[in-house]
């Protein structure tokens, strides 16, 4: 397999499921605005601050209220990481890359990014913004199913997992910052306020009704941040995005020593994670290193089997044990 081709089926992966969670996560800030006490210091700026893309929209926007969030969280083309770019970037993804994926594949997505342009050209996105983003998720989902249950589940598709479970964990952590209370104004008393933030935290990844049937407890800081970072079952959790990650590497992937320690230490580092501690104190500064330890990790996927030479040469990712 061409590295070239193993590098945009890994981008597809990352791009709708980076499309997905940005649905999720607008859908979910925009209720807990609604529904959170004011005065505790939520606003939007700070979900431009989640998605790490600050610097961007500082240079183009002068306020952070909901109009322009949304927009450049959804609407703006310039935002690498906003809905229509990585719809847009999904979509060129696979459109080179046909020949190895099924035809309803490169249907569907290219499908998807017309109804979100068109949505999102139109002015009525904040009336209708529950829908739109319901359907994005579902649609994204659609696909993620399509993929697996129609492709050989050969190397090119474990690029596609292992895009895509990366995507899973770097947005896993990103929303449980939300709930990490950082958002709040200091001197708010959080007692009354941490199991509603945790309650939408979990609905954003829908990871609620599993929680209660796995847990058997009611909404609790200490157990939600247990079970999104550690749970090895649900697929949403940091811990069983990783593992798939790991499967990946072992399955028909070689020369794969490098990433393979990288996934391990970070697998490691979240099992042994004491979360009482971590959400007393620096449970911050943990989640800034676990996405600091997935930026390295890609970087390793990236050198190992994407890196192109600088000739003419083609470099080819082989698919041999």
């Amino acid at each position: 397999m061409l590295s070239r081709v193993a590098e945009r089926l890994y981008w597809t992966a990352r791009y709708l499921e980076r499309a997905e969670n940005t649905a999720r996560l607008v859908k979910v800030y925009a209720y807990m605005m609604l529904d959170m006490p004011s005065g505790i210091g939520l606003n939007w700026r700070q979900l431009v601050d989640i998605s790490g893309a600050h610097e961007y929209f500082d240079k183009h926007h002068r306020s952070s209220g909901e109009r322009n969030v949304t927009r450049f969280m959804l609407a703006d083309s310039g935002n690498p990481g906003s809905l229509i770019t990585s719809l847009g970037m999904a979509r060129e993804n696979i459109r080179t890359t046909r020949d190895l994926v099924p035809a309803e594949g490169w249907e569907h997505v290219n499908e998807l990014y017309m109804f979100a342009r068109k949505k999102l050209a139109g002015k009525a996105l904040v009336k209708d913004r529950y829908e739109f983003l319901s359907e994005i998720v579902m649609r994204c989902q659609q696909i993620t199913g399509l993929l697996a249950g129609t492709m050989s589940h050969g190397p090119a598709y474990q690029f596609v997992r292992v895009g895509r479970n990366l995507e899973r964990a770097d947005m896993t952590t990103r929303m449980i910052d939300v709930g990490s209370a950082t958002l709040i104004a200091p001197g708010v008393e959080l007692e009354r306020l941490e199991n509603r933030l945790w309650t939408y935290v979990l609905r954003s990844l829908s990871a609620h009704q599993m929680y209660r049937q796995y847990v058997r407890r009611r909404v609790q800081p200490d157990r939600v941040l247990a079970f999104l970072l550690q749970d090895t079952d649900f697929p949403r959790a940091v811990a069983h995005a990783l593992g798939e990650i790991a499967s990946c590497f072992g399955n028909q992937l070689p020369h794969n020593e490098e990433p393979l320690r990288a996934v391990l230490r970070l697998q490691r580092l979240v099992a042994e994670a004491d979360v009482e501690k971590l959400r007393a104190a620096g449970l911050h500064e943990f989640i800034d290193q676990l996405q600091l330890e997935l930026g390295n990790l890609h970087q390793l996927i990236s050198a190992t089997w994407f890196a192109h030479e600088m000739d003419e040469t083609i470099t080819r990712v082989s698919v041999s044990a």
